[in-house]
């Protein structure tokens, strides 16, 4: 998705160019240096501040949208990432945005993120999987699910998967690339006004890998289901 923009370092903002102490740049004019660099620093740390704050204003409306139930995850999450595998999935009514998940108050998954995950949202309508792998690192072993390994494959309506990181071979069919996330339609979620977002009629995902942190479903069947304890996930 997108890359976060710089921001300026310590000391190297508008109101203070340089690396140095408000006082220094005084005393650097009268030992005879040119205003040349100060001036090139301080449009650089204007460039950087302004590219900040679009950033920044994104991602407390997205805190908020996720709060308030209008993202694919209406619920505070555990921190904890999982792995899911498919050999095949196919869905009709595709969307996929960005967004924020956040975790219960105090969490100690929280680390250094404030409790906060940036995911990527994808919504399907309806959709099934063939061979379904799921596995979460309890530090030592694996809970692992499996599902959908015999002739009936698991099947999801209204599914949306939060991820950090999707791999596998894609198609789409009918995919429109650049839309705002308040106007998508095809699988009945909306995400937060002025986000970057796709969906497509169709979409087939061979050798599906995912990492997520949440995943929602309206129905959710796993035919042949099995849930252990293992050395290795998924």
């Amino acid at each position: 998705m997108a890359s976060s923009p710089d921001v300026p370092s310590d000391g190297n903002t508008p109101e203070n160019p340089g690396n140095g102490s408000p006082s220094e740049a005084p005393q650097a004019a009268a030992a005879g240096t040119t205003g040349g660099g100060e001036r090139r620093g301080r449009v650089r740390a204007r460039r950087a501040a302004v590219m900040a704050v679009p950033a920044t204003l994104v991602a407390a409306a997205l805190a908020v949208l996720t709060a308030q139930g209008a993202l694919g995850v209406q619920f505070a999450i555990s921190g904890m990432p999982f792995t899911v595998t498919a050999t095949e999935l196919n869905g009709t009514g595709f969307e996929q945005f960005g967004g924020l998940d956040t975790m219960a108050d105090g969490s100690p998954n929280a680390g250094d993120t404030g409790g906060q995950v940036l995911v990527v949202t994808s919504a399907i309508k309806n959709a099934t999987l063939t061979k379904l792998c799921q596995s979460v690192d309890l530090g030592g072993t694996n809970l692992l699910i499996t599902a959908g390994s015999g002739a009936d494959k698991v099947q999801a309506s209204d599914l949306t998967t939060d991820s950090s990181e999707l791999s596998g071979d894609a198609a789409f069919k009918n995919i429109e690339i650049g839309n705002d996330a308040s106007t998508l339609t095809k699988a009945g979620v909306k995400g937060p006004i002025g986000v970057f977002s796709q969906q497509a009629d169709t979409v087939r995902i061979a050798n599906l890998r995912q990492t997520n942190y949440a995943t929602t479903a309206g129905v959710f069947k796993l035919p042949g289901l099995k849930l252990r304890f293992s050395g290795s996930g998924c």
